[in-house]
């Protein structure tokens, strides 16, 4: 997924789980992190997700796990460093790999 995550204009996370998730640099500057390494260093990868939105979140992971469907919704992240809600389009979809089941997210603004 090397190429997707540094050449795509998108800011994009894939997620597994808690510990298992990496994103781009597009991804870590939209929500103020010094690194894509500092945001996979994060143990509560929900938490620059605006509070109302988490649930919406987790309900797209869930579907593309269980279901294998793709969703597009709208999620408001906080950044970290200045608390300036950033309001996106976010497209979750479901991938494999190695026998592991991921998401890949999508982010733009709108």
């Amino acid at each position: 997924m090397k190429p997707v995550l540094e050449k795509s204009e998108q800011a994009i996370y894939i997620y597994l789980d808690d510990n298992h998730k990496v994103c781009n640099k597009k991804f870590a500057d939209l929500l103020g992190y010094k690194s894509p390494q500092e945001w996979a260093d994060a143990e509560a990868p929900l938490s620059d997700v605006v509070e109302e939105d988490q649930q919406a979140v987790m309900t797209a992971y869930e579907s593309a796990m269980a279901r294998m469907v793709a969703s597009a919704i709208e999620i408001r992240f906080k950044n970290v460093k200045t608390s300036k809600i950033v309001k996106t389009r976010m497209i979750l979809v479901p991938i494999a790999h190695q026998g592991h089941l991921f998401a890949l997210h999508f982010l733009s603004g709108t």
